[in-house]
């Protein structure tokens, strides 16, 4: 985040060759206009996550400049979409907590400034919009349970394997997929669960390839999410438009992107009750064939043929603010 300016300022062509600049948060897109000079293009940028509610990683401290960055990045801006209704609440709510930290002369008015300019966009995603995916699901027996996110503290593993412990040690047998990237030292909670599940695991580490990726979600038959951070949940999505059954925490974004009247099957409110509500899926997952397809056909919304018109008028109205 610190260096993209500097990367992008070398890597990108004449800013006049453009009509107009999309950029994500994670650069400090201030740095960048200030330093490349003469005209720049209008530019979008798109808030996938921000460094203002973001969780500190165990005995990590708060770096106050990323948030800094955050906010010069949507003062030079002149469109912001966030990725859902759910990080452009959390954003503006902290916003001012993050200013009234400063000890004398607090920007109180860049909230209005940064909201004036701010909307909603969802990312798209990479599955059919109109053909049912979950009519070629191929089940094993006993159920395959999906770990398709990274690697990560703010996903919560350990959460998710204690929940698998717990079921087991019920007598409640199922098989894992453990996908998902890891872009660092594999976390020691993963290779104990290797140790301990041995063959149990079908897959474990990253899948590269797009159709082996989703060959194992068309497979699976639940996807598990514990997330302390989410702000809108591709893998969840894309699980679950292929067919597996969402088990995720009533917080975060996830009772944006799952439709209401499945929230009382799908969303838990504590680990307790996520155990519950695991055990009772593996033991019974015929019976919720019909929530299945519902809940499938729902996500053709996040689609790209769903979502590009939303894009297309956007970036229209980006290129004529010129």
């Amino acid at each position: 985040m610190r260096g993209a300016a500097l990367h992008f300022l070398k890597k990108a062509p004449p800013l006049e060759t453009y009509d107009g600049l999309i950029t994500t948060d994670l650069m400090g897109f201030s740095d960048f206009k200030a330093l490349a000079g003469g005209a720049c293009p209008p530019t979008l940028v798109y808030f996938h996550e921000n460094q203002l509610t973001y969780p500190l990683a165990p005995g990590e401290q708060m770096d106050f400049q990323f948030g800094f960055t955050d906010i010069t990045t949507g003062l030079a801006a002149d469109m912001i979409r966030f990725n859902s209704r759910t990080h452009y609440d959390a954003f503006f709510q902290g916003l001012p907590g993050f200013l009234n930290m400063m000890p004398e002369y607090r920007p109180t008015w860049v909230v209005d400034a940064i909201r004036s300019k701010s909307g909603v966009l969802y990312p798209g995603c990479r599955f059919p919009a109109d053909d049912a995916p979950i009519s070629e699901k191929r089940l094993t027996d006993p159920p395959l349970i999906i770990w398709n996110h990274r690697w990560e503290f703010d996903k919560d593993p350990e959460s998710f394997f204690d929940a698998l412990d717990a079921v087991a040690r019920q007598g409640i047998d199922f098989r894992l997929a453990l996908l998902g990237e890891n872009c660092q030292t594999v976390p020691k909670v993963f290779i104990r669960a290797r140790e301990r599940y041995g063959d149990k695991i079908l897959q474990y580490g990253y899948v590269a390839a797009r159709a082996a990726y989703i060959d194992w979600l068309k497979r699976g038959a639940i996807v598990i999410s514990t997330a302390q951070q989410e702000n809108f949940g591709i893998s969840v999505v894309e699980a679950v438009r292929f067919g597996c059954f969402p088990l995720l925490p009533a917080r975060l974004a996830y009772p944006e992107i799952i439709p209401d009247h499945c929230h009382p099957h799908v969303l838990y409110h504590d680990q307790e009750a996520l155990v519950t509500r695991l055990h009772r899926l593996l033991d019974h997952y015929t019976d919720f064939k019909e929530l299945r397809v519902n809940l499938a056909n729902s996500m053709r919304r996040f689609a790209w043929a769903s979502v590009i018109d939303d894009y297309d008028r956007l970036l229209e109205t980006l290129a004529n603010t010129a």
